[in-house]
């Protein structure tokens, strides 16, 4: 049952903070652009500003389903399946498809997060996380993005943005 209805990324963090009615109910570590901060086309950079879920991609697929162009290939990765591909982008699991809120900063012309095909998505275990390395994309561990991916909805709103959030990282879980 979805009950997150507000994600906050932090790049300087590298952390997505998930919340319920105001009150943080999630902190999992993630890995943004290597590029940093933008919104441009091309850029690899993660995009700022307001965001929302669009769509969803994956419900129901197996932990490591490999995605392409938002489908299952049928594949679940593997070291070896991983070998046969080197330096490949891995989108595994589910996907999150992010749409900008902000017509000129993140929607729309050369600065469209939806049309940049800007996620949430699953990365291989062996990737670090905390340490910005994707292509612009926001990358998760398979059994993060998982649960996470069932606790929110389409049009869930998304904030990103370079501040430090120092506060939410000592509050406690409920």
């Amino acid at each position: 049952m979805p009950d997150l209805d507000f994600l906050h990324i932090s790049l300087a963090d590298q952390r997505l903070y998930g919340f319920a009615q105001g009150e943080l109910r999630v902190r999992l570590a993630v890995s943004t652009a290597r590029n940093g901060a933008g919104e441009r086309n091309g850029s690899g950079c993660t995009p700022r500003g307001l965001h929302q879920v669009r769509v969803k991609i994956g419900a129901g697929l197996p932990l490591g389903a490999v995605l392409s162009s938002r489908r299952w290939t049928g594949e679940v990765w593997s070291e070896a399946l991983d070998a046969r591909f080197p330096g490949r982008d891995w989108i595994l699991s589910r996907i999150l498809w992010l749409s900008g809120c902000e017509p000129g900063f993140n929607r729309l012309g050369q600065v469209d997060t939806f049309r940049r095909y800007i996620y949430l998505h699953g990365t291989p275990d062996t990737e670090p996380m905390g340490v910005p390395l994707s292509h612009g994309c926001i990358r998760m561990r398979n059994s993060d993005l998982v649960p996470l991916f069932d606790r929110v909805q389409e049009h869930c709103r998304v904030w990103i943005d370079e501040a430090a959030c120092p506060q939410w990282g000592v509050l406690p879980l409920h």
